[in-house]
């Protein structure tokens, strides 16, 4: 079996390594020949709305994926043409576009942020007035890790705003004070079952995924099962095939869905060695029409991202039960070079091993 996999970044390169040991193997397309997952498989080396280079990259594959939303989802409708396409591409179009989601949240009865269309300086007035500061405004397109979003607190703030947008068009939500920020990475196979991970609690630094601990500590029954309710409504909305993540601000009893990833997530990468099967094995397992793993979390994970610079391999073998993935990357600030993680039965044994291993990883400049 081979799946095809548009872009060739560290989602498709860990995709390629949960392959092996079910004899999977896989083709990228990606611009460039040395990308993350381009050491591990072959790539076709292209843009992916050349359609040349679809053509080259659909020969001989079983399935076509994708590993971040910001594919053209005419790449994936051109591709749907040729082989399935999984997730399918009516899911990118709305996910790529901020508006459209929080549209869809709200046609589904999905709690989210008040939010406003900004396509002016005088919507933006408009909206800032309806919502009252303060406000996030945000990209309607190609915002991701923090970017592309920026917080109002008075009038007087509203201009370079608008500036800073670049005159794009956005969305104005008014901001949250949340407590802490949840993920849920949900799968749907082929035959319309649904698997739910534990969900994660998140710890985010310059707009950047930094902490993940799995599952979330001392979180309401009630609140797992509106996230999951939740996940299940995108899922079936779609048709969806795959894994989806859903990210959610907690603000005291209330839930609130923030954005909506359909593909594996950095949150997850926990699973790895965390679950029974990992985010990327029940991803390939979905789209290829084979049996979902179990998501059940066998203990307490922490994770922690590399960002911009790694620490010495030595200092962090040295720390008992460490995990180790480095994504073959080089360094430069804000890029996301790798990610440890550590386990334990108990609570407490993780939280014992998670600080001795932060203490290591922020010694660095991350």
């Amino acid at each position: 079996m081979k799946v095809g996999v548009l872009g060739g970044g560290q989602l498709g390169r860990m995709l390629a390594l949960a392959g092996y040991p079910l004899g999977i193997h896989t083709r990228f397309l990606e611009r460039r020949s040395d990308c993350p997952a381009g050491y591990l498989e072959e790539v076709t080396v292209g843009a992916y709305d050349d359609p040349q280079a679809l053509e080259t990259f659909a020969q001989d594959i079983d399935v076509a994926t994708f590993e971040f939303e910001n594919v053209p989802e005419s790449a994936a409708r051109f591709l749907s043409g040729r082989v399935p396409v999984y997730p399918p591409p009516a899911s990118l179009g709305v996910t790529q576009d901020r508006l459209a989601e929080k549209r869809l949240f709200e046609e589904l009865g999905i709690a989210t942020a008040p939010f406003r269309a900004v396509d002016s300086l005088d919507q933006l007035h408009a909206a800032l007035d309806a919502l009252g500061p303060p406000v996030v405004l945000k990209r309607r397109r190609l915002g991701y890790d923090g970017k592309g979003q920026t917080v109002i607190r008075s009038a007087d703030e509203i201009a370079p705003a608008w500036a800073h947008l670049g005159d794009a068009a956005g969305v104005l939500e008014s901001f949250i004070e949340f407590e802490r920020e949840l993920s849920l990475i949900s799968v749907r196979g082929r035959d319309g079952e649904i698997r739910h991970y534990p969900p994660c609690h998140n710890v985010h630094r310059d707009g950047i995924l930094n902490v993940t601990i799995a599952p979330a500590l001392d979180l309401d029954a009630t609140m797992v099962a509106a996230a999951e309710q939740a996940n299940r409504r995108i899922l079936e909305h779609f048709q969806y095939v795959g894994v989806l993540t859903v990210e959610y601000f907690v603000s005291g009893s209330a839930l609130l869905a923030n954005e909506t990833a359909p593909r594996v997530h950095n949150s997850g990468h926990w699973t790895i060695e965390g679950a029974d099967a990992s985010q990327f094995e029940n991803h390939l397992r979905a789209i290829l029409g084979l049996p979902l793993g179990s998501t059940r979390a066998v203990g307490f994970c922490g994770m922690i991202n590399l960002i911009g610079t790694v620490p010495p391999l030595a200092d962090l073998l040295r720390l008992p039960g460490v995990h180790v993935h480095l994504y073959g990357k080089e360094p430069r600030p804000g890029r996301k070079l790798g990610h440890l993680t550590v386990f334990d039965a108990t609570r407490e044994g993780m939280m014992r091993q998670f600080r001795a291993l932060r203490g290591v990883a922020m010694s660095m400049e991350i």
